[in-house]
């Protein structure tokens, strides 16, 4: 018995582990990947079930350091993918977040690196932008007192220093194009700064777009924040 806790709790961990890998590196699809964390959910309350039954009938034979590690695995397998559906459940379905969203800054030079992107480069409309001020209210145009080229240097310095692949930078236009890919399944949301001077202010406008998804977990939101801190940080 415990060598089929040991085993079953292995399998739910790696059900688990490695689907964002295999995916990132073009190994598995996002929809066998996604049935793969499922399973591993399901392989993990097996192993929680497999250790209980051992407790109560099997006590004497019990290895308790091998049951100790096996139901830290399961724990491990249940509680990540229970903890990303959590958060899905707490944040809109959408995944393209804009400081502006009347008049969103345009991908120009990510549009072409993302014509096969299962989301489309233009704006969602109206819906998703009610859904954004419900959300996350706080994301608006930020407004500053320096110079657009000070501003500028600020935001692109911030793309650096976050380790985000810049595409474009084009001072002239204030215009900042990268794309952020996330850790675990290496997801790549494409994010666009506009700057911009009106009435002796300067003016910053983010948008953060996920390639693929319906929602992004509230991740483009964190990001444009994020930025926001580190630019108004470095001024």
């Amino acid at each position: 018995m415990k060598y089929l806790l040991g085993f079953t709790s292995l399998v739910a961990i790696l059900l688990v582990a490695l689907p964002g890998p295999l995916y990132k590196f073009n190994v598995m699809e996002l929809g066998p990947a996604f049935t793969a964390l499922r399973w591993g959910v399901y392989a993990g309350i097996a192993a929680l079930v497999l250790f209980f039954v051992q407790i109560i009938f099997l006590r004497k034979n019990m290895s308790w350091a091998i049951a100790g590690v096996s139901v830290l695995m399961a724990i491990v397998a249940i509680a990540l993918p229970v903890s990303i559906m959590s958060k899905a459940k707490t944040v809109p379905p959408i995944h393209d977040i804009s400081t502006d969203l009347n008049t969103p800054p345009k991908f120009i030079a990510i549009a072409p690196i993302r014509a096969n992107a299962p989301n489309p480069v233009e704006y969602p409309g109206e819906e998703t932008a009610q859904q954004q001020r419900e959300a996350y209210p706080q994301l608006v145009t930020q407004k500053y007192t320096q110079d657009t080229d000070a501003l500028f240097d600020a935001a692109l310095a911030a793309v650096n220093d976050f380790g985000w692949a810049l595409v474009n930078a084009d001072k002239s236009q204030g215009i900042i194009e990268a794309t952020d890919s996330t850790a675990w399944f290496g997801f790549k949301d494409d994010v666009v700064i506009r700057i911009t001077s009106a009435n002796s202010q300067t003016l910053l406008d983010v948008r953060s777009k996920s390639r693929v998804g319906r929602s992004d977990l509230g991740k483009n939101a964190e990001r444009i924040n994020l930025l926001i801190e580190h630019i108004n940080e470095t001024l």
